[in-house]
């Protein structure tokens, strides 16, 4: 089976095309697009900016994955009024992209896909219908099923997939830690495509929290992989001198010296009897700390970056295990942009190895942990395959939900 997938939840746009029987998935053509040169100043994803380059973004990028996949072919066709009223109904709310779709999609011939997967939550509204809309005028032309995909379900996939691109026999139940810049939540399934959320935040997401972190420290957007290199470097100085940190007195413009085992952050329902999360705490211990410092160092910065990130992975580890336990998982996956984070892979290596060796652990490639396209696919097909006739007699009206839930 092949499936073309489409990716527009945030701020990456995406697309690939995948083939595969199951057991083994090929990606033929792949592409994605980053936006975060667009989103810096903001210190965030600007709805309004993602939808208007993923509107641009679509065709250049279709035009990439059908060309690679050797599926970019020819034709003289000409199509018939009615068709054009159709796509100008289904994309009058992306003008630009209806402009390119009418340019290009006429002169070529419809590709050797059995469906078009497509993510309609969770996400940002606005950029989600960029993708559903695009989906539903390729569907009408090509005459091709669309399966909408939850965005979360393809980050457990993306986990599962393994470096040869095979997917492992895994054992349920499964509990699978997803970790993002919107999302922190232990989910728990014991049947195939079935899904219970047994944990999540009730305020910050992990992803968020770093970013969050990262713009108090003065660092870019996105900040999670320069707070993670802020720590590296941290551990890896040899020795904390009474010189490594400055601290103002309560009373005094004059600073104190102090060690760096002193800068200290809470763990948030690290005790709690809940496998819930909250980071909204953590944020805060970061800025009154800020708020006591006179001058902020590159080395400073170090410290705080290792214990805040140390208090995350401590908090995640938390949970899971008590969850793990409860539970009794036999397989744990852990997905989302969060995911790639050196320290949080090299801790629940560590963890499984001591502590739950007879539970099977599955971590996304650093390529696969993002956002992308493949993943959508992926998930696309095993939803298709639990029920074909419902894709094949579906209508294309399909709905963006921002809050989807698995």
């Amino acid at each position: 089976m092949k499936i073309l997938s489409i990716e527009t939840s945030c701020d990456e746009t995406a697309i690939s095309i995948v083939e595969t029987d199951g057991k083994e998935f090929n990606v033929l053509g792949n592409a994605i697009l980053s936006q975060i040169e667009h989103h810096k100043e903001y210190g965030g994803v600007f709805p309004t900016i993602a939808k208007r380059e993923h509107t641009k973004n679509l065709i250049p990028l279709l035009r990439n994955v059908l060309s690679e996949s050797n599926s970019l072919n020819a034709k003289d066709e000409i199509w018939h009024p009615e068709k054009k009223e159709v796509l100008e109904k289904m994309l009058k709310r992306e003008p630009e992209l209806l402009k390119q779709f009418l340019e290009f999609i006429p002169t070529i011939k419809t590709p050797d896909i059995d469906a078009i997967a497509v993510t309609n939550g969770p996400g940002l509204e606005p950029a989600l219908w960029v993708g559903i809309n695009f989906a539903r005028a390729l569907a009408s032309v090509w005459d091709k099923p669309i399966i909408p995909v939850n965005h979360m379900e393809g980050h457990i996939f993306s986990a599962l997939l393994q470096d040869d691109f095979k997917m492992p026999k895994f054992k349920l139940p499964m509990l699978a830690l997803l970790i993002s810049g919107g999302h922190t939540q232990l989910v728990l399934s014991k049947e195939h495509l079935k899904y219970e959320i047994i944990g999540e935040t009730l305020d910050d997401a992990v992803g968020e929290a770093f970013d969050k972190t990262a713009r108090m420290l003065g660092l870019p957007y996105p900040g999670g992989p320069y707070i993670s290199a802020l720590a590296e470097m941290s551990r890896k100085n040899a020795e904390y001198t009474q010189t490594d940190v400055e601290k103002i007195q309560s009373e005094s413009t004059s600073s104190l010296r102090e060690s760096a085992h002193e800068v200290k952050f809470p763990r948030p329902m690290l005790y709690s009897n809940t496998c819930d999360f909250s980071f909204s705490g953590l944020k805060t211990s970061v800025l009154y700390t800020l708020k006591k410092i006179p001058d902020l160092t590159e080395d400073i910065k170090q410290k705080i970056a290792k214990e805040f990130e140390d208090a995350v992975v401590e908090v995640l580890l938390a949970k899971t295990k008590k969850a793990l336990t409860k539970y009794g998982a036999q397989t744990l996956v852990i997905g989302g942009g969060v995911s790639a984070n050196k320290k949080i892979r090299e801790a629940f290596k560590e963890m499984i190895e001591n502590e739950f060796s007879k539970i099977a652990l599955y971590i996304p490639s650093k390529e696969l942990s993002t956002d992308n396209a493949i993943m959508i696919a992926i998930a696309g097909y095993f939803r298709y395959k639990q029920n074909p006739e419902k894709y094949k007699n579906q209508n294309i009206e399909l709905k963006a939900d921002g809050n989807l839930s698995l």
